[in-house]
């Protein structure tokens, strides 16, 4: 097993698997990085995997072949294959097991085989109260594998690495969220009189709310609140923009650029949108009281743009990333390196780039070129 670990692609045994018993078991470090190696795999390759978990609960785990760790090792070395890595999931909690190269055929045996297979290893090997504390977990990548269209875009099961960021970037966030509460309340501060005026403007021009409010998903899928000045006549049509995204997003809806590359565009003569709109999204102005959702901490002041639901589920597996691994912002790399004349895998790409490149000069770049991506580009969709 050495051999297909070091093939990851880094040294998952920089610290040394945990021996128990005559059994090695990887450390939770290198366990996490093996799951985020295969997920990155299935993104590219659509090939999916399997992740067990098994949750002691209460029962803290003992070293040594005759305590439970080494028990449910002994049963975990029956029921699975050389090939499957056993690492902690968490320390001392939780044991895990990855699966790969399975039969796509047979998932639905695959799981019901394998359950039982285990629990009725466990019932011979541990007593009855051991046992009534163990529960036992099957995680698919992707997650279309086990329940269908899912609901968020990413079980965090597969996403420990995200969950659990190195002290560089916990530093580095807090510094983003002090920028981010201090840039926001000057923002509203002085946009306060155009605030005003806007909302006088919109009453004026159609009958509703001049504040736009809808449910769209921030980091890891957390579903919040999010803010518009309206640019639409109330009770619309939804399907047609979820149409619209929905080609955007499988790229069936491309003009040409300048250079007469393909390019996403925003929907044109939109029957949705009132005259007011037209100018409030021209300009951007109906963006500006997301500077709340950055004060509240539902978004940042540059990131990957909020998507809907329904976007979500029309993601290819690493489009999910732009939703996982940042969180949402009012403009980021692509609003000032084309806005929509850029295709959706490329908007990602940029979206992903910003995330491995994120820094307070480079977000502070981003903020500067934002005004003339506004007065200059193109409207965003």
């Amino acid at each position: 097993m050495r051999r297909s670990l070091d093939n990851a692609g880094f040294d998952l045994f920089a610290t040394d698997p945990e021996p128990v018993g005559s059994h090695t078991i990887l450390s939770e470090d290198a366990f996490h990085k093996m799951i985020a190696s295969e997920r990155k795999r299935t993104e590219r390759s659509h090939k999916p995997f399997l992740v067990m978990l098994l949750d002691l609960g209460e029962e803290r785990l003992t070293n040594g072949s005759t305590g439970t760790l080494g028990k449910i090792l002994d049963v975990l070395a029956l029921s699975t294959r050389e090939t499957d890595a056993v690492g902690w999931y968490k320390d001392g909690l939780v044991v895990g097991v990855t699966f790969t190269e399975l039969d796509v055929q047979e998932r639905r045996n695959i799981l019901n085989t394998m359950l039982t297979r285990v629990s009725n290893c466990l019932q011979d090997s541990l007593s009855f109260e051991q046992f009534s504390q163990v529960s036992i977990s099957f995680h698919w990548f992707p997650e279309e594998w086990g329940h269908g269209v899912p609901q968020r875009p990413g079980n965090p099961v597969f996403y420990p690495d995200l969950r659990t960021p190195g002290n560089r970037k916990s530093i580095s966030g807090r510094i983003k969220r002090v920028m981010d509460i201090v840039g926001s309340v000057l923002a509203l501060i002085v946009f306060s009189p155009l605030f005003l005026a806007i909302v006088v403007a919109i009453k004026l021009n159609s009958k509703g709310p001049a504040i736009f409010r809808q449910q769209r998903l921030g980091q890891f899928g957390k579903s919040f609140t999010f803010l518009k000045f309206r640019s639409m006549y109330v009770n619309n049509d939804l399907s047609i923009h979820e149409e619209f995204m929905k080609r955007v997003i499988h790229g069936q809806y491309e003009g040409k650029d300048g250079n007469g590359k393909k390019a996403v565009y925003k929907m044109k003569d939109d029957p949705r949108i009132t005259k007011v709109g037209h100018f409030l999204r021209h300009t951007s102005l109906d963006e500006l009281p997301q500077f709340i959702n950055v004060l509240k901490g539902d978004m940042s002041l540059v990131g990957p743009r909020p998507p809907l639901a329904y976007e979500c589920q029309q993601y290819d597996l690493w489009h999910r990333r732009r939703v996982l691994e940042a969180k949402p912002g009012i403009t980021g790399l692509w609003q000032v390196n084309g806005r929509s004349r850029v295709r959706f895998d490329d908007i990602v790409r940029l979206d992903l780039h910003y995330v491995r490149t994120c820094s307070l000069w480079l977000d502070i770049q981003i903020l500067l070129q934002t005004p003339r991506a506004v007065f200059f580009g193109h409207d965003a969709f």
